[in-house]
């Protein structure tokens, strides 16, 4: 059992940044692979960026790539989400999830993928 708690949502401006944090407790997060979704309302929820056991392979959805950084510090179980550059459409509220599947599977795209999730941190980028 994992337990995933996110923080550093907010109101920004657009071209702003914000990092969002995403502590675990339970397990170590290198264990599995971690990944970050997002849902705007109305929206199904989305696929941001996923990152390795390792630490050392990420992936990022196609809108985002460029501007958000995913990351891990495993000395404080806690995976980072660096958002940078963003635009009203990054609007959502984002989670943090990890998964078990088979790391030569690496990245899953899909929530139903994922074993465990966070409660959600609200993003809100507008002037």
């Amino acid at each position: 059992q994992v337990t995933l708690v996110e923080s550093g949502g907010g109101l920004e401006q657009p071209g702003g940044s914000l990092r969002l944090a995403c502590v675990g407790s339970g397990r170590p997060l290198n264990l599995y692979e971690q990944g970050w979704f997002r849902q705007a309302p109305g929206k199904e929820r989305e696929f941001v960026a996923a990152i390795n056991r390792s630490g050392r392979k990420a992936d990022y959805a196609n809108s985002v790539k460029g501007r958000f950084t995913a990351s891990r510090h495993d000395a404080t179980n806690t995976a980072f989400l660096t958002m940078n550059n963003l635009m009203p459409e990054d609007t959502a509220v984002y989670f943090c999830a990890v998964s078990a599947s088979l790391e030569d599977e690496f990245p899953h795209k899909a929530p139903g993928d994922y074993d465990f999730w966070g409660q959600g941190t609200q993003v809100t980028v507008s002037s």
